[in-house]
């Protein structure tokens, strides 16, 4: 991998379509994640096996992941909370799991009815299912940057927690801004830490574009030397259970502003775009990304006609 190149994980199929009220149909879902395979992603994370009441618009999970057709080279995702969880992933033929517990003790509750310390705990059976299978073990870490009932998170408890999970021996790290609480100078520091601990390799940055400082605290994180980060198309998602927390940041804007930054990411930008406009119509209402609105830099207007008169005047 290019020093330079920035990898971007697709995460709309899961986190882009958890909260919304409109029921997707499977035969929709797998198309989206077979047209994003096509889009040049090496990462999608295309669902999850959570409990269908707690996240009943995924509660197609398993059907999902036996359906699409896989592009050779793209790692296929699955958010796993529990081992049930991770026992039906592995069934139905996930090549990662995505373990997920909060810094903040109140959103773990919140979000999976336990303390921190026991869904770490948990994660050890997980481990143990994954020994001996290709499975790939990732381990993310919600309300990093900041928690919407506790407020400021100490860097010290997150790097405790990614110690935690090295020791448990998962593959990956994930730090989230679960409600975009995070800022570019938190976000430098927070990363050059954790990179002294983890590979940029095995390091994804979660962002969220709540307060608009998604693409600011991207930039931020890949200055000090973080290379992956999460992005869902149209800048779909936001968690259930965190007051507040609206999308992620928007893939297509994401990848936009690397190619005007001269970064590389492998992906197909106008396909991008071709599928972010096709969003409204099978979600019912307009999605926050800016590009697919505004059109690329390359993207020129021909003037208006009222300038060509002006011109024609001015040369009589």
């Amino acid at each position: 991998m290019n020093d330079e190149h920035l990898i971007v994980q697709e995460v709309a199929p899961r986190d882009g379509l958890q909260i919304e009220p409109t029921w997707v149909e499977t035969t929709d879902k797998v198309a989206l994640i077979e047209a994003l395979s096509r889009a040049g992603f090496s990462r999608i994370e295309a669902g999850s096996f959570v409990s269908p009441r707690a996240i009943p618009a995924l509660r197609d999970g398993d059907e999902v992941f036996r359906s699409f057709k896989r592009t050779a080279g793209v790692i296929y995702v699955a958010l796993v909370p529990n081992l049930k969880g991770a026992q039906r992933a592995l069934a139905a033929g996930a090549d990662e799991l995505n373990l997920v517990l909060s810094a903040s003790q109140t959103h773990n509750l919140a979000n999976m009815g336990m303390r921190p310390e026991q869904s770490l705990a948990a994660f050890g059976d997980i481990v143990r299912l994954a020994q001996g299978t290709t499975l790939s073990l990732n381990g993310s870490i919600a309300t990093t940057f900041g928690c919407p009932f506790e407020g400021a998170i100490s860097e010290d408890r997150v790097i405790a927690l990614v110690d935690a999970y090295l020791e448990l021996g998962l593959h990956g790290v994930t730090l989230a801004d679960t409600t975009g609480m995070a800022n570019p100078r938190q976000v430098r520091g927070l990363v050059s830490r954790v990179l002294q601990r983890v590979p940029a390799s095995a390091l994804t940055l979660h962002f969220h574009n709540t307060r608009g400082l998604g693409l600011a605290n991207v930039l931020a994180a890949y200055e000090v030397g973080a290379r992956r980060f999460d992005a869902a198309l149209g800048g779909l998602g936001g968690c259930p259970f965190a007051p507040g927390a609206s999308g992620n940041i928007c893939t297509e804007d994401l990848v936009n502003l690397c190619e005007e930054m001269g970064i590389a990411t492998g992906i197909d930008l106008p396909h991008l775009l071709t599928l972010s406009r096709q969003l409204p119509a099978l979600l019912g209402h307009e999605v926050p990304g800016q590009v697919a609105k505004a059109g690329r830099n390359c993207d020129l207007h021909p003037p208006p006609e009222s300038f060509h008169k002006a011109d024609s005047n001015s040369r009589v």
